[in-house]
């Protein structure tokens, strides 16, 4: 009888047990599923025309624009998903965007990716930390669409006649300035009285 109260305590407390953490599960999937919410569509036309020469952006953006249901494990494969997506963006960046403001911003941006498909994975999922990941995310890429609008802006200023070449021209000026300039030699006073004052000296 002892052994009999002892097995049916102990398959209590597992079913006790089990149903609160079905209950936190729950909890975290459903904060998860309010706050993936990422801006996936270019915030103004120059980013939309410029998003049509970057492939792997627009592969990014579109991946970030399906947003999983029903499951944790779905958003854990939306996450690797995103990820992958991520680390392509550094490889292929048009030569309109491929400046060190840009790379330094997706750079920023795949960290934040990464960080969220490394929580999303943990055995006890920090849901608040995902949910902040992605509004960080949501703000790098913000970013990073309006220095691509600057850059897409200056593209289109023309340029003036003979800058061109007035830009040429001082570039090879200063290749042609030697670096191994002599400096003037500086003659101390104690021995300028045993020089001949009519020679040439640097004061």
């Amino acid at each position: 009888m002892v052994l009999v109260s002892c097995n049916k305590e102990a398959n209590q407390q597992r079913i006790a047990e089990n149903a609160k953490d079905a209950k936190k599960k729950k909890i975290i999937f459903e904060n998860i599923q309010k706050g993936w919410d990422f801006y996936d569509e270019p915030i103004n036309e120059a980013t939309e025309e410029s998003i049509t020469i970057w492939v792997d952006l627009r592969a990014f953006m579109q991946e970030l624009g399906q947003k999983p249901k029903k499951t944790i494990s779905a958003y854990q494969q939306k996450s690797a998903a995103i990820s992958k997506k991520a680390m392509v963006l550094n490889m292929n960046i048009p030569v309109l965007f491929d400046k060190p403001q840009i790379k330094s911003r997706i750079s920023v941006l795949i960290t934040k990716v990464r960080l969220l498909d490394m929580y999303i994975h943990l055995n006890n999922i920090p849901d608040k930390k995902v949910v902040q990941l992605v509004g960080e995310i949501n703000k790098e890429l913000a970013t990073l669409q309006r220095q691509m609008d600057i850059l897409t802006e200056k593209s289109k200023i023309p340029v003036e006649e003979g800058e061109d070449e007035m830009r040429r021209m001082l570039l090879d000026s200063a290749r042609a300035i030697p670096n191994n300039t002599v400096m003037p030699t500086v003659i101390s006073a104690a021995t300028r009285g045993i020089i001949n004052p009519n020679d040439a000296r640097v004061e």
